[in-house]
């Protein structure tokens, strides 16, 4: 028998492994930034089993720290996004080599 907790943690890391794999294989911006927020949401879903697990707020306070962390991040990159939108036409990632350093 699966135990809730149990459940919740095989959640976790599905919600993590698939934004990995969209993150590393996916061409366009947008796309990729929804994987990096799945990342976040499998993250998010460990720190309040763990919280929960160990009978404190602690994984609660980190879980409301990610997410004021993934709010941010994700205004930042959609700003950069409109930005490099604005300034190219596309929003695929291959074409932005050429601003490595």
């Amino acid at each position: 028998m699966i135990s809730q907790a149990n459940l919740i943690l095989a959640v976790a890391v599905i919600l993590f492994s698939v934004g990995t794999v969209t993150f590393l294989t996916k061409r366009s911006a947008v796309v990729a930034l929804m994987g990096v927020e799945l990342m976040l949401n499998g993250i998010n879903l460990i720190l309040l089993q763990a919280g929960q697990l160990h009978g404190n707020a602690e994984g609660s306070s980190l879980m409301l720290f990610v997410i004021l962390v993934a709010a941010a991040e994700a205004a930042l990159a959609l700003s950069i996004f409109v930005m490099l939108y604005r300034r190219s036409g596309t929003l695929i990632l291959e074409n932005y080599r050429s601003m490595k350093g």
